[in-house]
């Protein structure tokens, strides 16, 4: 049997693959990657009976525009995203999310847009055939790491699939209704005594708006001057995903997964790790608001969050 692929007709704005990410490699500056929503991307692999660890499609505001080449396959899209189903036939079904479907040879999907979200999942039965680079299939197109030579994917380009002669594919679906909340909870930063008291005020009680500067590395805020009373450069630390700096134009940036691994800038804070698919997810021109916790009731948060991502996986019928 041919080598089933989706031939790519329209590449969509950010188009890559994505998965958990790569550990243990900060040492040598790589980042870790990996999906932006973590949670989004274990349900899409759910819904096609995929290991939670496998490969899928992540785009960006619009999505591409796929045709099945030969074989068949199961296919989930997780997300807020509207996407139709366009048939050998051409007939039009229109897509929903957190749902499985059965696409025959040359069937398409047409991943339209995002709609309240930044980020979408596609994930197909037995994953795509790919090679991992340092134990992940991860793109990180800053570094030019991954499959597809660390790129984004291009017009005509191929992604193939693994498995694409299942006899018979099993449909699921979960009832998933998530909306995003602009609190967004963090913990103090290792600089946060460098900012003035007024600083410190405004970061916690006033609006910050997320720019249109906003890709995988990180999220560009704008809103009340933060004031630096110490320095606004220091020598280059170690970053985490969810730290959040803060340069000397007083404007903070929060960093996402293809972050470096050092930086110089004074961090005010770090997004707490349950509310980390939350703040890749925001569109820019969204308003949002910080909220101090102590690392004991971050830790309760994640927990709970963790339970609840569970709860859906288990869910999946």
């Amino acid at each position: 049997m041919n080598k089933a692929y989706f031939e790519i007709l329209r590449a969509g704005v950010n188009t890559t693959i994505q998965d958990k990410g790569r550990n243990h490699l900060y040492h040598f500056g790589i980042a870790v990657s990996g999906a932006i929503d973590q949670r989004n991307y274990a349900l899409s692999n759910r819904l096609v009976e995929n290991r939670l660890n496998e490969a899928v499609v992540e785009f960006a505001f619009q999505g591409p525009l796929l045709k099945l080449i030969n074989g068949r396959i199961n296919f989930a899209i997780s997300g807020d995203i509207f996407f139709k189903i366009i048939r050998k036939n051409l007939e039009v079904e229109d897509g929903e999310c957190y749902k499985s479907y059965t696409l025959n040879e040359e069937d398409k999907i047409d991943i339209i847009s995002t709609k309240k979200s930044t980020y979408g999942y596609l994930a197909v039965n037995g994953g795509f055939n790919l090679e991992k680079t340092w134990g992940s299939y991860s793109i990180n197109t800053k570094a030019n790491i991954g499959p597809n030579d660390g790129k984004k994917y291009s017009l005509n380009d191929k992604i193939y699939i693994k498995n694409s002669d299942t006899k018979n594919l099993i449909k699921k679906n979960i009832d998933y209704n998530h909306s995003p909340d602009n609190i967004v909870r963090v913990i103090k930063g290792t600089n946060f005594n460098f900012f003035s008291t007024d600083a410190i005020d405004k970061f916690f009680k006033e609006d910050f708006l997320i720019t249109n500067l906003v890709d995988r590395m990180g999220i560009r805020l704008t809103g009340p001057k933060l004031e630096n009373i110490v320095s606004s450069n220091i020598k280059s630390e170690g970053l985490v995903r969810g730290v959040i700096q803060v340069p000397a134009d007083g404007n903070p940036i929060i960093m996402l997964s293809d972050h470096g691994t050092v930086g110089g800038y004074p961090k005010i804070g770090v997004v707490i790790a349950a509310d980390l698919d939350l703040i890749g997810q925001l569109i820019p021109g969204t308003k949002i608001n910080f909220k101090e916790v102590s690392l004991e009731e971050a830790q309760n948060i994640f927990k709970a969050y963790t339970d609840d991502t569970n709860k859906y996986l288990n869910e999946c019928n």
